[in-house]
């Protein structure tokens, strides 16, 4: 109740912000979402690698370098997590010093000084952001958690009785799950990312939009248009020329 009070006694160029501000997040998410199934980018380029690690995966016995990058991979998401929860108790703090902080902030605002609820309310939206974050990275451990116990339950290349189809349909399964696991951890990449472009609301209304444009020209750079992208979809064409 606190909040929806104080979200009422934000100002126009306020409300403006914060519209602006998550039509860039969730659009974005939609478009990258929606042209990931119909164009390269990095998503759907490095699914097309996953697809052929599983293949690889399963045609040895020793998998023990399959499982070293599996924990590789969860051990990011957990590092971030428990960031997550850090950033979240260090804001839960920052309320303590609310009149100090304000006073340093109004020297560089560019409109108005913050109002002790506006900055409360900026506060508890960053707490959101973060535990959104929080919960979307621990969500991407437990899904890298699934595909171990796939990895681990994979047929052996020396079993006998397992179909080439049949191998070919569970090292899609397993590509699946570990995608799956890995959007999970860009969609938190993007929630610190656009967390701080929401922290230039501090200084300004206007500084946030910039900066929620600026991040979705960098997101949108990276996974459709950087060199690294490009290096792996080339080399993913060379693959399939190859074959």
């Amino acid at each position: 109740m606190i909040m929806l009070s104080n979200l009422f006694m934000l100002n126009t160029v306020n409300v403006y912000t914060l519209i602006f501000f998550l039509t860039c997040w969730w659009g974005y998410a939609w478009y990258a979402q929606y042209n990931s199934r119909r164009k390269a980018c990095l998503v759907s380029v490095l699914h097309q690698y996953r697809i052929a690690w599983m293949s690889r995966l399963l045609k040895r016995d020793n998998r023990i370098a399959d499982t070293s990058v599996m924990a590789n991979l969860e051990r990011s998401s957990l590092f971030f997590a428990s960031s997550s929860l850090i950033i979240i108790a260090g804001l839960f703090t920052a309320f303590n010093y609310s009149e100090k902080a304000i006073d340093v902030i109004s020297e560089f605002y560019i409109l108005a000084p913050n109002s002790s609820h506006e900055w409360e309310l900026k506060i508890i939206m960053l707490v959101v952001i973060f535990a959104y974050a929080f919960f979307t990275f621990t969500w991407s451990v437990r899904q890298y958690n699934f595909c171990s116990v796939l990895v681990g339950s994979a047929p052996l290349a020396s079993e006998v009785g397992t179909t080439d189809e049949e191998r070919e349909y569970y090292a899609l399964h397993m590509a699946k799950v570990c995608s799956l696991a890995a959007n999970q951890f860009n969609y938190g990449l993007r929630a610190y990312y656009f967390a701080m472009a929401f922290c230039g609301w501090f200084i300004g209304p206007y500084f946030c939009m910039a900066s929620s444009l600026c991040v979705v020209l960098v997101l949108y750079r990276r996974e459709f248009r950087s060199k690294t992208f490009k290096t792996l979809n080339r080399g993913l064409v060379i693959k399939e020329h190859a074959s």
